[in-house]
């Protein structure tokens, strides 16, 4: 059996708006399918680099933030060692000003003592003459 013609023209029909169809619809669709996908990959690229930099950013950031820190840390440090020989010789001075009132103290004590020992002899004397008198009625050679 030989196919009759309308089966050729079908065939040739189907042949023909496969060609249009691939020529004016599929290749634009792919075309524009191929497009966004160049831009999908683009965009994902710049998103990676953009992330990239800002990875780098935040790692400076974060260095030199530590860096400060450890500055900050190393005056305080020194501040707080400058503050404590400054007290250091504060407390030697009041120290040393002390034991000079204390000595200076001692010493008038010491002056007062004996001078109230050379009174109390004199008084003491003074006292026992009288009541030599008094007791024997006359004075005492």
């Amino acid at each position: 059996m030989i196919p009759g013609l309308s089966v050729f023209w079908v065939v040739l029909f189907v042949l023909l708006l496969a060609v249009l169809l691939d020529r004016w619809l599929f290749k634009p669709i792919v075309r524009i399918v191929d497009e966004r996908a160049a831009r999908v990959k683009s965009a994902r690229d710049l998103a990676e680099t953009a992330a990239a930099r800002a990875r780098e950013a935040s790692a400076e950031f974060e260095a030199r933030t530590r860096a400060a820190q450890a500055e900050i840390y190393r005056e305080m440090d020194e501040k707080r060692r400058i503050a404590l020989e400054e007290r250091s010789a504060l407390l030697a001075e009041t120290r040393a000003d002390v034991e000079r009132s204390i000595a200076d103290a001692s010493a008038r004590l010491a002056g007062e003592v004996d001078e109230a020992e050379v009174r109390l002899k004199v008084e003491a004397d003074r006292l026992a003459g009288e009541v030599v008198e008094r007791v024997l009625g006359r004075k005492a050679s």
